[in-house]
């Protein structure tokens, strides 16, 4: 491991100094080709995060990418990407298609994508690899988990969007509609949350439909919108059930009753400042242990955070990110796991306070310094950076981490 760190760190370094975007002629049409890839360093003084031992410090947090992308005439283009990446228990070096799409657009107020699309929920859940447009070593964790990027970053199906002007010099509105297939990596964060009982995910997905809708207003700079999306989840694998543990291995599933997401945000960038605010509520109602059970979570997540370009080379930046779960069990699984209601308890929020120090060393590379100061740690039935796996001694009400990243784009 420490061997591979060594090997992407020096990637990173003479990358930096050479990157640049390559491209091509085909059939007389540009071929543009594209890639990033970031190396990261987390230390925790208690509790080990993302399920990285980083109490011990850890360098299991790299990810990278590669996009080719063609406009094949001037409203339409293709495009594709590959992504990988291994965050401690995470990934695991399983390398996916992030999205392959082809895009017409017939009118500015009308276009349609399909493909495996990125779904567009917030500010920033389709930039989320575009790490060289954010301030932040790491989004606000209670908008945009890391352990859980897979959940939300794309779907198998189709788009409309667009952009209409608005009269009286009202600015414009932007809008997207979508409907698709979900398909998880069953590396990511619930598979790996399940496995602490004993549940071996090997499918999770389904239906997701939704859309987004934002106004560009009159303030210059200032940003506001909406979205909305709602999916229809199943599960399959295996377990050892909790009920007659002696029977062994057998077959587990579970499907979605509700599931639905909506989320509020604002943005305003003006001079050098940027300040932005989120909330999104996560509702998620599953039938579970193979209809024998019901689990519902009801998670709510909301930051501010604040940027500042110093000089050319450097920006720093602050947020204030707020995560709460309550949970409610119904059937047999209600006498295993009481009913978590009280968002007061560290095991059922995470209160978080980062600063952020980013210096781009030139176009291609930069570099950032972040601490995190958690109040929390919500170890509840559903992801959100703390894992029984990984602290088997139990968590601690308090964690501070310092994250160290750099990466490179071209």
């Amino acid at each position: 491991m420490r061997r591979r760190i060594v090997h992407l760190a020096v990637f990173c370094f003479c990358a930096g100094l050479t990157a640049h975007a390559q491209e091509f002629k085909l059939f007389d049409r540009a071929v543009q080709v594209h890639g990033f890839a970031s190396q990261g360093f987390i230390y925790t003084n208690q509790n080990n995060w993302l399920t990285m031992h980083t109490s011990q410090g850890s360098g299991a947090f790299t990810d990278f990418g590669a996009n080719v992308s063609m406009q094949v005439t001037d409203k339409f283009r293709i495009g594709t990407q590959v992504y990988d990446r291994n965050l401690g228990n995470l990934g695991e070096w399983h390398p996916s298609v992030d999205w392959a799409i082809a895009d017409y657009k017939f009118k500015p107020w009308f276009g349609i994508r399909g493909g495996k699309v990125k779904t567009v929920l917030g500010l920033y859940n389709d930039t989320q690899d575009l790490d060289f447009l954010h301030t932040f070593a790491l989004l606000p964790q209670s908008v945009y988990p890391t352990d859980l990027r897979e959940t939300t970053i794309a779907h198998m199906g189709g788009d409309i969007y667009g952009k209409v002007a608005l009269p009286h010099h009202l600015g414009d509105v932007s809008y997207t509609a979508y409907a698709g297939h979900r398909s998880d990596s069953i590396y990511s964060g619930y598979p790996y949350l399940l496995s602490q009982y004993a549940v071996q995910i090997s499918s999770y997905g389904g239906l997701q439909y939704g859309g987004d809708l934002r106004w560009n207003t009159p303030l210059r700079g200032l940003l506001i919108g909406a979205s909305r999306m709602n999916e229809d989840i199943t599960g399959k694998g295996s377990a050892v059930s909790p009920f007659n543990p002696n029977a062994g291995v057998a077959p587990y599933y579970e499907s979605s009753k509700a599931d639905w997401t909506n989320q509020f945000y604002g943005e305003y960038a003006r001079g050098k400042w940027r300040l932005d605010a989120e909330y999104r509520r996560y509702l998620r109602d599953q039938i579970i242990w193979n209809g024998t059970s019901e689990a519902e979570g009801d998670v709510r997540g909301w930051y501010f955070s604040a940027a500042y370009r110093l000089t050319k080379r450097l920006e720093i930046g602050t947020y204030y990110s707020h995560y709460s779960l309550t949970t409610a069990f119904g059937g047999a699984f209600a006498a295993f796991s009481p009913n978590q209601t009280d968002t007061s308890l560290p095991g059922n929020h995470i209160y978080d306070k980062a600063i952020t120090g980013r210096f781009d060393l030139n176009r291609f590379w930069n570099v950032k310094i972040e601490g995190h100061f958690m109040d929390g740690y919500a170890d509840n039935a559903y992801p959100d950076g703390f894992y029984p796996q990984v602290n088997p001694q139990g968590l601690k009400p308090h964690t501070n981490a310092l994250v160290l990243k750099t990466s490179v784009n071209f």
